[in-house]
């Protein structure tokens, strides 16, 4: 049974917000999150982290700029996830609105695996003969790719944000906010974020070297000073393009990609929300939304995370993310169309893959016994090897342990997805098993909850016992008990539509949670509607409020406490307040 807790708020922060107008309710949340004042929730653009703090940005900006003038071919090698897709889509549209000469490769996951490998710089070759390789959300692990790129005669500029190894590769440059050396402020920039920020360096390069047309100014004009790196510079005649259109694309990525929404994040997913909401979006994206039955009027970072990215992935997870790119880089509305609904009937097959993998996972857990175990790692020969990263999330959920879940890869080898709790920074335990254990792992990485890693086959239990063994030395039982976090209760005279309306409308997600309560109830009726959601009545003193568990057919008992978030519910033209509850447990 999960401990339910309040989160701590700090006082002084909270009044503080308060006297900056900040309504009370959202004051207590904020301070509990550890915003300390309103600045740090500013969401316009020019509060974004400056460009030159990010080491090599300008040097890479200049190189692409002498790549486009020169007439040198680029290549984008890009990673099968909703991150890496939306990362090489924000570098198509921009280099090619800025006259390169662009294609792309993304690796396909069942033949090739993750990153710049050697294999996948022979097929660039051979396939499209680049002269210069650009890696998004990838490459910094990649030693022997970039390697055998620079025998081939190609360069290679490696964006990444990824966290490095204990050597980089030698590539002509690299930028990631994570590497040694970088004070970029932002740690937690997701790949299609680097990207985005490397095309706002390319475009402001550009503009110094007089690439685009300008009309002169007229008399007493004179150009308005501007903080954020987002400035459209452009006017009548100008053919400078404008990269906030990119905005949706650098939102639905970042959020796809679960890294933690610091304020830098925030201001990106609000940015790129607000554009969607006011249909300036990519064809592709609009077609999402449409096969998700989504609106994008009311478009949430839930969305973007929940039916947009799932969406997307499936591409990588059980076939090629080619499809996936093509859908964000088209400009056709129908061929966007014909793609977001391929992508949605993959999805579905994913999730019947998944479904099966994953009771089959909660049986093979059962049946081990794992007991007093810190880890979880599991291995079966007949799983998918796209869809055991989702099964690892789900099976730590379940159970509260870091999970590694494995499947078949090439001859010999088997490849894991793992997810990780709170306390536990998975990449650097599995670096970690990786040196005291030097011919283990074969190749790793990632981040602190998540991470993969490829083994031989024969390896399998060796690797169990020696990820246990690191685990359980890093971490205490105490670790091991899931925590329910939440932001207190709510009065019944809050449960409003206005409430919950100002409670989703800032941007939530990893690292910036979103706000959840915990009451007491009277039950006053159930049923279950949908075949798999409890829809319920409670009753809270003397007020009556309805209410719905999805995915749970559980009777509750007569009186209960709850975990649950607020949210608007609108049938037959009707919107009203609706608990989704999270939790119970009988009182």
């Amino acid at each position: 049974m999960p401990l339910v807790a309040v989160r701590n708020v700090p006082q002084e922060a909270a009044q503080a917000l308060i006297s900056a107008g900040i309504p009370p309710l959202l004051a207590r949340i904020y301070a509990s999150r550890g915003v300390t004042c309103s600045g740090q929730l500013e969401t316009d653009a020019g509060q974004l982290a400056p460009p030159e703090t990010m080491l090599n940005l300008r040097e890479m900006a200049g190189r692409l700029a002498n790549a486009i003038a020169s007439g040198r071919k680029l290549l984008i090698v890009a990673d099968y996830d909703a991150d890496g897709a939306t990362a090489c889509a924000v570098g198509l549209r921009a280099l090619r609105a800025f006259g390169a000469k662009v294609e792309f490769l993304v690796p396909n996951r069942f033949e090739y695996g993750y990153g710049l490998s050697p294999e996948i710089v022979r097929l660039a070759h051979t396939r499209f003969c680049p002269d210069i390789l650009v890696t998004v959300d990838n490459g910094i692990s990649s030693l022997e790719g970039v390697a055998e790129a620079s025998r081939l005669g190609m360069e290679t500029l490696i964006t990444d944000h990824h966290l490095p190894g204990t050597r980089l590769p030698d590539a002509t440059c690299i930028i990631n906010p994570n590497q040694p050396g970088c004070a970029f402020p932002s740690k937690h920039l997701a790949g299609v974020g680097v990207m985005f920020y490397l095309m706002l360096a390319l475009r402001a390069e550009l503009r110094e070297r007089g690439a685009f047309a300008t009309r002169e100014k007229g008399k007493g004009e004179r150009e308005k000073e501007d903080p954020s790196p987002i400035t459209h510079h452009a006017s009548r005649g100008s053919s400078e393009p404008n990269l906030a259109e990119l905005l949706p694309l650098v939102a639905l990525g970042t959020i796809a990609d679960v890294v933690a929404l610091d304020q830098n994040n925030r201001i990106l997913v609000h940015q790129g929300l607000a554009r969607i909401r006011a249909n300036r979006m990519q064809p592709g994206i609009a077609a999402l939304f449409q096969v998700a039955r989504r609106d994008p009027r009311r478009a949430a970072a839930r969305d973007l995370g929940f039916a947009l990215g799932p969406r997307i992935n499936a591409a990588g997870r059980l076939t090629d993310m080619t499809l996936g790119i093509e859908c964000l880089a088209t400009d056709d509305a129908a061929r966007a169309r014909d793609i977001a609904v391929e992508l949605d009937h993959l999805n579905r097959e994913r999730r019947e893959i998944q479904s099966g993998m994953h009771d089959e996972a909660l049986a093979a857990a059962e049946v081990r016994d794992f007991g007093d175990s810190y880890t979880l790692a599991l291995f079966d020969p007949a799983w998918h090897p796209g869809v055991v990263g989702i099964v690892a999330g789900r099976i730590k959920d379940r159970y509260h342990r870091p999970v590694i879940a494995f499947a078949r890869g090439n001859a010999g080898e088997i490849r894991g997805s793992g997810r990780s709790i709170p306390g536990l920074h998975l990449r650097d335990a599995l670096d970690r098993v990786a040196v005291l254990n030097p011919d283990l792992i074969l190749k790793f990485g990632g981040h602190a909850a998540a991470a993969g890693l490829t083994l031989r086959e024969a390896d399998f239990e060796r690797f169990r016992s020696a990820f246990e063994e690191t685990v359980r030395a890093w971490l205490s039982p105490a670790d091991l008990e899931r925590i329910i976090e939440t932001d207190g209760t709510l009065a019944p005279g809050e449960l409003t539509r206005e409430t919950v309306e100002m409670l989703t409308a800032p941007v939530w997600g990893h690292g910036f949670p979103a706000p959840r309560f915990c009451d007491e109830f009277e039950v006053a009726a159930q049923r279950i509607v949908g075949e798999k959601h409890l829809k319920l009545t409670l009753s809270h003193g003397t007020s009556r409020m309805e209410a719905i568990r999805f995915f749970s057919t559980d009777a509750a008992p007569r009186r209960i406490r709850a975990v649950y978030h607020p949210m608007l519910n609108e049938y037959n033209g009707t919107t009203s307040v609706q608990l989704n509850i999270e939790h119970w447990e009988a009182i």
